[in-house]
């Protein structure tokens, strides 16, 4: 005996039907969504790991050679982790000495945040003699206080210093073994025969496109080339350094936070950035992860205005930073 079953058949609901295509809807937009913010995130690790190549150690940024002992030096993080101090030193070559045993040494203590700087000024408080005290607004910019002399910030621009961890040299500003006179300057061959002083009586601030130290001591040292000289006395830079290094690590691109860009793309000239929060800093990075333009806002604007007229035509991705270390990453595309 053969069995035969009716189909059951399902009245049609126009209403049933325009909730499953919604809810489609709403999987289909998700899943965009989350595709999106995924190529985002591959796209700003594939440029933080081309950066992060050359940023890789702390380096120093700044050195000043001012009246008496007023003299600092400062070094910076280019790193998107913080860096623990422990193991480094700053040493001080001098008048051509091949060994820091008569210039001094000071072991660094403390932590340096990434894209942070980190100053450490003369240490000495009271005047002795014809040696007289640092100036205490200077201390006062301080994170750390050198040691007794002989110390690395009494230099007095023929002494090379270096930073160094564990016997290792991740930064050389001067050369060692060489006594250049009064200073190095700006002309071969870079001794105080010919040219300007650099090292004596300045302050010199490391260009922001170096991404790292000095590692082997140089046939010659010309200051010019990697360094900004400024005035005697200057000391309104310290505490603070502007480098190309993308310092903002992964973790920190959630792109949780909208952005728009126009026009986008563009035909070159300006390009207009608006978003959800107040803007912190933007930055415009190419294909080879080389940062090419960086502009702070004020925190509370959320617009910003970036000049890309000098920017050859191709793909750039900009980065957008916001407060509590959000960040977004849209592409920009240059005609």
């Amino acid at each position: 005996m053969h069995c035969k079953f009716k189909k059951k058949r399902i009245p049609y609901n126009p209403d049933s039907l325009q909730d499953e295509t919604a809810q489609s809807g709403k999987k289909l937009l998700y899943k965009l969504n989350h595709m999106k913010k995924l190529l985002l995130s591959v796209f700003a690790l594939a440029i933080y790991s081309a950066a992060n190549a050359q940023c890789n150690e702390l380096f120093i940024s700044e050195y000043v050679d001012g009246t008496g002992n007023d003299k600092a030096l400062e070094i910076f993080n280019p790193t998107p982790n913080p860096i623990n101090l422990s193991g480094y030193s700053l040493n001080r070559y001098s008048n051509g000495a091949t060994t820091f045993t008569a210039g001094g040494t000071l072991s660094l203590s403390g932590t340096i945040a990434s894209g942070q700087a980190f100053v450490i000024a003369n240490g000495q408080t009271t005047t002795s003699g014809t040696s007289p005290a640092c100036s205490p607004a200077l201390q006062a910019i301080a994170d750390l206080l050198d040691g007794v002399y002989p110390a690395p910030t009494y230099m007095n621009g023929d002494d090379a210093i270096t930073l160094e961890k564990a016997g290792q040299k991740l930064d050389i500003l001067g050369k060692i073994g060489e006594d250049p006179g009064a200073s190095w300057t700006d002309v071969f061959p870079f001794n105080d025969g010919a040219g300007a002083y650099w090292t004596k009586d300045h302050t010199l601030q490391r260009k922001a496109s170096i991404t790292g130290g000095v590692t082997s001591n140089p046939t010659t040292f010309d200051p010019s080339v990697q360094w900004d000289s400024l005035p005697k006395n200057t000391w309104t830079g310290l505490n603070s350094h502007t480098c190309t290094c993308p310092t903002a690590g992964i973790s920190e691109v959630d792109n949780t936070i909208s952005v728009l860009i126009f026009p986008n793309p563009s035909n070159g000239g300006s390009v207009s950035i608006s978003s959800t929060e107040g803007i912190v800093t933007a930055e415009i990075v190419n294909m080879v992860g080389q940062v090419v333009i960086n502009k702070t806002g004020n925190k509370n604007d959320k617009t910003m205005l970036l000049d890309t007229t000098e920017l050859s035509k191709g793909v750039y991705f900009v980065k957008v930073s916001f407060e509590k270390g959000k960040s977004t990453v849209v592409k920009l595309s240059i005609k």
